[in-house]
């Protein structure tokens, strides 16, 4: 939110347009609130290029009411904001002032009676949005307790219950980023109980928040490798009908359910879910959209797919992404079955590709889904072959070509028997045949398909 629609939000909640005379205080208060608008505005002034100057002039509109009112409430949120910009937000278990939270403090006193309910809980919002950029764990644990003791203490005045919830959300955002999962679940529970119908059921009409509240326990859940509990949540996710939710959060939600599958060796499924994990991703400007990205195409090797992930109109505005360029490069390697230049690209770009936990996880599964690519392609002519040249072509030990060689077997992608005593393979030739023209009419179809799919939806 602007300065200027900070200062002239909408007090739509309890908003008085009679007039009496006999209360006026006449010219007198008119005086004051000149005097006080214009201090408030002469500060705003100073605000980029001077801001400590700003302070104390923001201090004086503060000190210069006698009574609490909205040019002393709107003087401290501006303090607040510049105090906080300036760092001077030391935690309160620091041993300098708080300043910042103590600014916070005074200026939640105003919420009982100086403003509205509405434009508080707008006010306050807009504040918790301003803060929670802070690296600061501990200062930003500090803030969302002061707000939520807060609200507790005027809960007898109907203390608006969205701000309750937007507060908690955050706090238990901050225990998914500590790893602190106990005090994380302790609010999620809560969140999800007002979530609830007299029965117990979900209530539907509050979709919007459950979907929130499930995409920070799917991600506790996915971080925590608790798959059970992964799978139940993300089904729950995908049963809520009734929500209008930001695009990050489904991102979130999908991207968890991508590394689910991907566990699961579903690579298919896990493809679907990065994918649309990606294009929420990109609808939230989120720049967890590359790195989603790079998933995409992890799930794409490993389901040993044909079809270029990056010929998709979504995607295709990326090939080029310095970030996104050495996986663009290596699925063109792995789809040639280039397996030399693959191994070159992950040597040379180590930090793109290999610094994310999640894709080294995978990648050794790739290269060993490559290596049966080119051993299946190489074995096509022959019917029989030397481990030891299998092993010279592919650049791995003997006991890795026999381990791919049996995955071959047992996978019925090839036709054949190793002979360990004189160490090479001998293959049922006329049978391999049959089964890589078989292979080959599958991926030629599916790229067919494929083509035909994406031409009728750019028609």
């Amino acid at each position: 939110m602007s300065d200027f629609e900070d200062d002239f939000m909408v007090e739509d909640e309890e908003e008085d347009f009679g007039f009496d005379y006999e209360e006026s205080g006449g010219e007198d208060d008119e005086d004051t609130h000149v005097d006080l608008e214009n201090k408030y505005y002469s500060a705003k002034g100073l605000k980029e290029d001077s801001p400590k100057a700003a302070l104390k002039e923001f201090r004086a509109v503060v000190d210069a009411e006698t009574d609490k009112g909205d040019w002393g409430f709107k003087a401290l949120k501006q303090i607040v904001k510049l105090s906080f910009k300036l760092g001077d937000y030391p935690s309160a278990s620091h041993m300098l002032t708080p300043l910042t939270l103590s600014h916070y403090k005074e200026m939640l006193t105003y919420t009982r009676s100086a403003v509205t309910r509405n434009y508080s809980e707008k006010s306050i919002n807009n504040i918790l949005d301003f803060v929670s950029g802070s690296q600061d764990m501990v200062f930003l644990e500090d803030f969302y307790s002061i707000t939520l003791a807060d609200l507790e203490e005027s809960k007898n005045d109907a203390s608006p219950a969205r701000l309750w919830v937007k507060t908690n959300l955050k706090l238990a955002k901050l225990w998914l980023d500590r790893r602190e999962y106990g005090r994380m679940t302790k609010i999620t529970r809560q969140l999800h109980l007002s979530c609830q119908n007299d029965d117990g059921t979900d209530d539907q009409r509050k979709g919007t928040l459950l979907l929130e509240i499930f995409a920070l326990e799917i991600q506790m859940y996915t971080e925590t490798k608790n798959n059970k509990k992964l799978k139940s949540v993300y089904q729950q996710c995908l049963n809520v009908k009734s929500a209008i939710s930001h695009p990050r959060i489904m991102g979130v939600i999908r991207e968890c359910g991508g590394k689910m599958h991907m566990g699961e060796a579903e690579w298919e499924k896990s493809q679907t879910d990065f994918f649309e994990a990606f294009k929420s991703y990109d609808e939230a400007g989120s720049p967890q959209r590359i790195q989603c990205l790079k998933y995409l195409v992890l799930a794409n090797m490993l389901a040993e797919s044909q079809i270029n992930p990056f010929d998709s109109q979504e995607t295709k505005p990326y090939k080029n992404d310095p970030q996104i360029v050495a996986m663009t490069n290596l699925v063109n390697a792995f789809q040639r079955k280039e397996i030399t230049e693959f191994e070159r690209i992950l040597k040379t770009n180590r930090a793109t590709i290999m610094d994310d936990a999640f894709i080294r996880t995978y990648i050794d599964g790739v290269l060993k889904s490559i290596r049966m690519q080119v051993l299946v392609k190489l074995l096509k002519p022959y019917t029989r072959m030397e481990l030891a040249f299998i092993s010279k072509q592919l650049n791995v030990p003997t006991t890795e070509v026999e381990d791919l060689l049996v995955n071959l077997i047992l996978d019925n992608r090839i036709a054949g028997k190793i002979d360990q005593i004189n160490q090479r393979i001998e293959l049922d030739q006329e049978s391999s045949n049959n089964q890589y023209a078989a292979m080959q009419k599958w991926s030629t179809n599916a790229q067919s398909l494929y083509r035909s799919i994406v031409n009728r939806v750019q028609n």
